[in-house]
């Protein structure tokens, strides 16, 4: 049922990422005429998710580092130095890499919705339109995720009661023909992913749920619908969607308690293999088509295929996070040698080392993305309960998922005292770097401080970022704003 991930024969290269070169128009008469047109336009959009600016790069890498989770090395490569260091700008190649690869997702998939309505009235075979219906509830999911994310990194957090007033993005939904770009309002922007989360779960049969899923399903539609109404303070929303992935028989937690091999635990292998119950969407990978080594920053071995060259190391509040049973800790990080002159010894993160089959093949640091796992709808219900005042149910979640996580013990009760700060490091302990710090950190309307450790790099290290600073919202990238008929407004942190 795993469809292979094919590049498509079209491509679109865009000046702004909503105008269409002459060159690069496929004309309507051109477009999808039969069910085989209709999966390849589908398989170019998995194939777009593969871009090194989105999961397996940029988009999940820039948040975390940007925030605090980590620092810079003496001698660094200065990969991703203006993040790290909030000097940002509208011209930044990395923001612009992932606000270009968002829209081209979207552009490809109202390449397909524009034109699968006529497609549909013309054929006869039942089977095959049935076929063309799931196409079509997987391409509504991923416009979804693909806006949800341009709402996260681009827009302030939500609040209901402003969300008429704030910016959200530019909402294309049509491939064929020209419309202004200028921004919908916030609410406007989430309701639009709303919209396409629900017509993705009608069409997408729960049936075809399965873990390690390379396409998207009715749960990974659940999975995205509970993250989002989770950002927009729906709480009750958020519990009912995750609940539908917690309660299914299609998904089960990666254990620390139970071994795939004789070394290797199940919570071990869904990093180094990718392959884990737990997986509710993963981007799947071959030694042939693969996207970026997300890993690369943190290790560089590639550099004499000998030593370690870390461009950042993990912040020691993060690895004091962690208590001695916690077997994340061992799955995510390793204390290695640097090749450094200063020769720095640091436990270095290993999540991303690389996936075992492509290593192989002498490819490193390349594991698939897993932006869907069912930790994080733990994550998720258990701080839906807590805004609720539901603690009890909190603490069961939050345990659920630590259980599962620790040689022995595990349990944790959280209460209106505490909570916030239990589930802010338990995210931070389950979900590091995996791109969600600088959202959380902007949603909960809290700063930090960095504090100077080994070798790392002195400019950025004693840096403050006080709640509310601009730059937790990503800057426009400048050429949308400039663009010839542009009418789009830029955030306040364009510059």
């Amino acid at each position: 049922m795993i469809k292979l991930l094919l590049m498509v024969s079209f491509t679109f290269s865009l000046t702004s990422c909503l105008e269409k070169l002459p060159g690069d128009f496929i004309l309507e008469e051109e477009g999808m005429h039969s069910l085989s047109d209709a999966e390849q336009t589908v398989t170019g959009i998995y194939s777009a998710y593969m871009s090194s600016a989105l999961y397996s790069g940029y988009l999940t890498l820039c948040p975390d580092i940007q925030a605090d989770l980590a620092y810079a090395v003496q001698g660094n490569s200065n990969q991703f130095g203006t993040l790290w260091l909030w000097d940002i700008r509208s011209t930044n190649s990395e923001i612009e890499a992932v606000y270009a690869a968002l829209y081209r997702i979207i552009g490809r998939c109202n390449f397909y919705l524009d034109q699968v309505g006529r497609l549909r009235d013309s054929m006869t075979d039942d089977s095959e339109i049935q076929m063309l219906d799931y196409f079509t509830g997987e391409v509504y999911c991923a416009r979804a995720l693909a806006y949800s994310e341009l709402i996260k990194c681009f827009c302030k957090a939500y609040d209901p009661a402003t969300a008429d007033s704030e910016l959200g993005v530019v909402l294309a939904d049509t491939y064929f023909g020209e419309k202004p770009a200028k921004r919908a309002t916030l609410r406007e922007s989430y309701e639009f992913v709303i919209n396409d989360l629900v017509k993705a779960e009608e069409m997408l049969d729960d049936e075809n749920d399965y873990y390690d899923a390379a396409y998207f399903t009715n749960a990974a539609a659940h999975a995205i619908h509970a993250r989002v109404a989770l950002y927009m303070q729906d709480w009750k929303s958020a519990i009912d969607h995750s609940t539908v992935l917690i309660e299914s028989d299609a998904f089960a937690l990666a254990t620390a308690r139970g071994n795939v091999t004789s070394t290797q635990t199940y919570l071990d292998y869904l990093w180094t293999n990718d392959t884990s119950f737990e997986n509710i969407w993963r981007i799947g990978y071959t030694a042939t088509s693969y996207g970026g080594a997300q890993g690369a920053v943190f290790l560089n071995f590639t550099t004499d295929y000998t030593y370690y060259y870390p461009d950042y190391v993990p912040a020691q509040w993060v690895l004091s996070l962690y208590a001695a049973a916690d077997m994340r800790y061992n799955a995510y990080f390793a204390e290695l040698q640097t090749g450094y002159a200063h020769q720095l010894t640091w436990p270095l993160l290993v999540k991303y080392y690389g996936n075992e089959a492509l290593i192989q093949n002498m490819i490193f640091h390349v594991n698939m993305p897993k932006p869907l796992r069912l930790a994080e709808q733990y994550l998720i219900r258990a701080e839906a309960y807590c805004e609720l005042g539901n603690y009890s149910a909190a603490s069961a979640d939050l345990t659920a998922l630590r259980e599962t996580r620790y040689s022995t013990g595990g349990t944790v009760s959280v209460n209106a005292g505490n909570w916030l700060e239990t589930i802010s490091d338990e995210r931070v302990r389950e979900l590091y770097m995996e791109g969600f710090r600088l959202h959380d950190l902007k949603r909960w309307g809290k700063g930090f401080e960095r504090t100077p450790q080994s070798q790392t790099q002195s400019e950025g290290s004693s840096l403050k970022i006080e709640a509310g600073n601009p730059l937790f919202v990503w800057p426009v990238p400048n050429h949308e704003i400039v663009s010839p008929g542009s009418q789009i407004q830029p955030n306040e942190s364009n510059r």
